[in-house]
């Protein structure tokens, strides 16, 4: 009874638990397909379908303790990932952010030009019968008249009533807005042109002037162009996500919008010199910095567990101090490094009694991010080394020493070879995980110097990732596209790195 009991509240629990996941993925797929993130919509959706078939039937009893990881892979992994891909094919850069639908908006918003006399007036924000108006004071003229986007109508002087500075506040008919509804009206009103007078009209500039102007360029739907009404000229879509000229394509419209361009991000870091050459650097420059942490904090790990892993006096403490480094923040350490490199007031200029402008010269630079991650990296290497030690078995030593090897011998021929074969996983993830070391090279050097005088993008220390981010979100052109076609390059790299160095380890096979 007591267990009939138990079963049925655990079912209600569990009911109400996946009721309420449910509730709120729900609200948030309605959140989703109401700003027409459809993808995002459907995923949520699906989410829902299968959180309820898991747990709410018996359909799979051990899909009920994967599906969490499944969906957050989806969601955070190969989501992404995808994302990523699509991107890459995409003109997907500063200019070309939004859809073609916003950007015709945006278009005929900018296709104004002011009256060449430069007429402009003192306005009031409205309505007239409950239509968008604005009351117009035409100071030099004292004169006013309220305006629609259909209608003007005149007022006279007697009618209206005046500020301090001569400008009408109140009119028959025009009622002002709020404070309240003035903070929601640049939506609505700064879309409208109010009427004027033949083809011209007032654009909006801020809440209190208005500027006499003309519509320029006229969009024609039926051949999705547009027209510039005083000269004639046609623009029309390139393929590439502008409006341009047939006969000039640097004459284009903007903004412009995402577009698919297919291969030519990759294609153009083959054949641009002013992406190629940059990124052979960095990519150089991010192998040697990966392979020389890895081999200098191992190196210096292992050197420190063999020291420790005798019994000396003390052997706790110094334990102990050695892991220090590792417990600290990493962000912290790297500030605190930073600081130390400082040409002027930094310790390390100050210990060594010189004035080295670490952060200036590029080998010195690259020194100093060695060095830096060395600091970082050590203690981690030192922990993983100090267990694979305790691993060996003291029988193949005791053996080897006794049929005569020296320890030199014994460290060579045994020790090594059994610690590589143990710490390869992980050595080739340092690896993996340097190549992509972005904070330390953000916080400590930014990926400089670099002659920003001449329009340099990368740095001497810049390594791929932080080359990629300064391509994306960076420089003053934020090429969104291209930095997606590298970050899949890097992928494909670290990836196939990654999966050589496992297969030549045999770790696969070991575990399989």
């Amino acid at each position: 009874m007591t267990y009939l009991i138990r079963g049925k509240i655990a079912l209600l629990l569990k009911v109400v638990v996946v009721s309420l996941i449910s509730a709120v993925l729900l609200m948030l797929t309605q959140s989703a397909f109401a700003q027409h993130e459809y993808v995002i919509s459907a995923f949520l959706a699906l989410t829902v379908l299968a959180l309820a078939l898991t747990y709410l039937t018996k359909i799979s009893i051990p899909l009920k303790f994967f599906i969490p990881g499944i969906l957050l892979l989806i969601a955070f992994v190969i989501g992404p990932i995808l994302y990523t891909v699509t991107m890459s094919g995409f003109n997907y850069k500063t200019g070309n952010i939004i859809s073609k639908e916003e950007a015709i908006v945006q278009i005929k918003a900018r296709g104004i030009e002011a009256d060449p006399a430069g007429t402009s007036f003192d306005i009031k924000l409205g309505t007239l019968s409950g239509q968008e108006a604005i009351l117009v004071s035409d100071i030099a003229n004292l004169s006013y008249f309220i305006s629609t986007a259909e209608k003007r109508t005149p007022v006279a002087a007697k009618d209206v009533a005046l500020n301090e500075y001569g400008v009408a506040i109140s009119a028959p008919n025009f009622t002002i807005l709020s404070e309240a509804q003035m903070a929601g009206a640049d939506k609505t009103y700064s879309k409208i042109h109010f009427l004027y007078e033949g083809e011209y009209f007032i654009a909006l500039e801020g809440f209190d002037a208005g500027i006499v102007s003309r519509q320029v360029l006229e969009y024609v739907s039926a051949s999705d162009e547009f027209k510039n009404v005083v000269d004639g000229s046609i623009y029309r879509d390139n393929g590439r996500g502008n409006y341009s000229l047939p006969d000039d394509k640097a004459a284009i419209l903007e903004p412009g919008w995402r577009a698919p361009i297919w291969f030519e991000n990759y294609t153009k870091i083959l054949t641009d010199p002013r992406v190629r050459e940059p990124l052979v650097r960095v990519f150089i420059w991010t192998v040697a910095f990966a392979l020389l942490t890895v081999l200098t904090t191992f190196a210096l790990g292992l050197l420190l567990a063999l020291a420790l892993n005798k019994p000396i006096h003390g052997r706790r403490i110094y334990r102990s101090i050695l892991v220090l480094p590792y417990a600290m923040p990493s962000v912290m350490s790297i500030l605190i490094w930073g600081g130390m490199f400082n040409t002027e007031f930094g310790a390390i200029n100050t210990l060594l009694g010189t004035h080295i402008a670490w952060f200036s010269d590029p080998n010195f630079a690259r020194v100093a991010v060695i060095l830096v991650n060395l600091w970082l990296g050590f203690p981690y290497f030192y922990l993983i080394s100090s267990g694979s030690l305790q691993a060996i078995p003291s029988e193949l030593l005791e053996a080897a020493a006794i049929d005569g090897a020296n320890p030199r011998q014994i460290f060579r021929k045994i020790t090594l070879p059994l610690l590589l074969q143990i710490l390869s996983p992980l050595l080739i993830a340092s690896f993996a995980f340097n190549f992509n070391n972005f904070n330390l090279i953000y916080l400590l050097t930014g990926g400089g110097p670099r002659n920003e005088l001449d329009g340099q993008i990368a740095g001497a220390t810049d390594i791929l990732i932080s080359y990629t981010y300064k391509i994306a979100f960076g420089t003053g052109t934020q090429d969104l596209g291209l930095a997606s076609a590298i970050s899949l390059i890097i992928f494909v790299l670290v990836a196939s790195i990654s999966l050589y160095g496992l297969r030549k380890s045999k770790v696969l096979e070991t575990f399989a």
